[in-house]
């Protein structure tokens, strides 16, 4: 499993969200680099961001959830085009981070 894993639950629907892309950003100084993407499957999951033997060094990064295309499709307004989620990684363990998702909120946690 990638170090990094997330998923999307659509609260309102009560559905995992497919087909969201989502980069992942390492923060070296001022910039963001790009270290892997991917979009969302059917379970509203991406589990391979990295390949499972690639541990990231420790630092800042972020998610982003490109989610506009997503609610534009069920042709349902949304104030949030994008969503960054940004966290540090302090260890090698796995981060799990997922994020609960309606066209006017959001929220997130650290999983397992």
């Amino acid at each position: 499993m990638s170090q990094v894993t997330t998923h999307i639950l659509d609260t309102t629907r009560g559905k995992p969200a497919q087909g969201i892309p989502i980069a992942l950003y390492q923060q070296k100084d001022n910039d963001w680099i790009e270290q892997a993407k991917g979009i969302t499957n059917a379970e509203g999951r991406i589990v391979d961001f990295l390949n499972k033997d690639v541990l990231l060094d420790f630092g800042i990064y972020k998610l982003k959830f490109n989610t506009k295309d997503y609610f534009d499709i069920l042709s349902i307004e949304t104030f949030y085009p994008y969503i960054e989620i940004v966290f540090e990684i302090k260890t090698n363990s796995h981060y799990h981070v997922p994020l609960l998702l309606n066209p006017f909120g959001f929220s997130t946690y650290r999983g397992s």
